[in-house]
């Protein structure tokens, strides 16, 4: 197992490996994001996760403080949950990372980033990337098979065999701000996001006080049976482009672009509220603001990102 000692001093990120289906492979290398002040500041946890139908209900989802769910190969979906106020102790099921990853992940300080395996194109850019890499090659004992899956849909992670501890919220270099809301939006009760193949459906609980989700129609659980609930959910409209590189069945790869500006919709205590997003950078959070430019405060607690093509 690893020390954290040693996960901040960084880990052989060169040792991936392409033991999944094979995905698109671009991306740049960019210098790690500054600290707040200096700090020196543990990195957070990203776990690539399956969201096919076989794969659910996935593990430790609700543990984590922020899901981003994105577009992949044949309009279907993944997800990538950050982990930085608390560790479950497994997290899956795991699988490949995309070119979409790297640019979205570089808004924190060397994140540790646990996949189960890319396209060999994609495999040196990873390497060159401001972040360690965490796969079944570089670190077989934290993962696991569950036998009453089949694979790809059964690899797991054990956050403890890698990390002693959280981070901690300081570790969270996202941009989102959490406070009161604003004193505007309009009262909603649910919001579909439709991809090609996959869908994302968020019901108000008012019992609860969160949106309680729903992927492709049926309710998404844990799993010990109780609904993931977010506090914030945000639909951020990005630009979703055909990439150079297609998956093994001639499909091609989309990239989601994080960096830049346009429109969201951030629900949160039953209200939806339109917003302006903005990341300079790619080493930058993203920052959210109403249309009198004022900072859009997120409730505390999860937040859900779903990146959906912008008209």
């Amino acid at each position: 197992m690893l020390l954290a000692a040693a996960l901040a001093a960084g880990l052989a990120a060169g040792c991936t490996t392409s033991d999944g289906p094979r995905d698109d492979g671009r991306g740049q290398a960019g210098a790690s994001p500054s600290r707040p002040g200096g700090e020196d500041v543990p990195p957070v946890l990203a776990v690539k996760i399956d969201n096919a139908p076989a794969a659910r209900p996935q593990t430790g989802l609700d543990a984590a403080d922020v899901v981003y769910a994105e577009q992949v190969e044949g309009g279907s979906s993944r997800l990538i949950a950050v982990y930085a106020t608390e560790l479950p102790d497994s997290v899956g099921p795991v699988r490949s990372a995309r070119e979409s990853d790297l640019e979205l992940l570089r808004q924190f300080h060397r994140p540790l980033l646990a996949f189960s395996g890319a396209q060999s194109k994609l495999l040196p850019l990873i390497e060159e990337e401001p972040l360690e890499a965490v796969t079944p090659r570089t670190e077989p004992a934290a993962y696991t098979r569950d036998p009453g899956r089949s694979a790809p849909h059964n690899l797991y992670l054990r956050p403890d065999r890698i990390m002693d501890d959280p981070p901690g919220e300081a570790a969270l270099t996202t941009g989102f701000r959490f406070g009161p809301p604003p004193a505007d939006g309009e009262p909603r009760n649910e919001l579909t996001v439709r991809y090609p193949a996959a869908g994302f459906t968020f019901t108000w609980s008012a019992d609860r006080a969160r949106w309680l989700v729903s992927m492709d129609g049926a309710p998404a659980v844990t799993t010990e049976g109780e609904r993931l609930a977010p506090a914030t959910v945000v639909v951020q409209y990005v630009t979703v482009r055909a990439s150079g590189f297609r998956d093994f069945l001639g499909n091609n790869t989309p990239f989601t672009e994080t960096v830049g500006s346009g429109d969201a919709t951030v629900l949160r205590d039953g209200r939806a509220y339109r917003a302006d997003w903005k990341r300079p950078a790619a080493e930058d959070g993203t920052s959210f603001t109403t249309d009198a430019g004022d900072p859009l405060n997120f409730a505390r607690g999860q937040v859900w990102v779903v990146f959906a093509k912008a008209p």
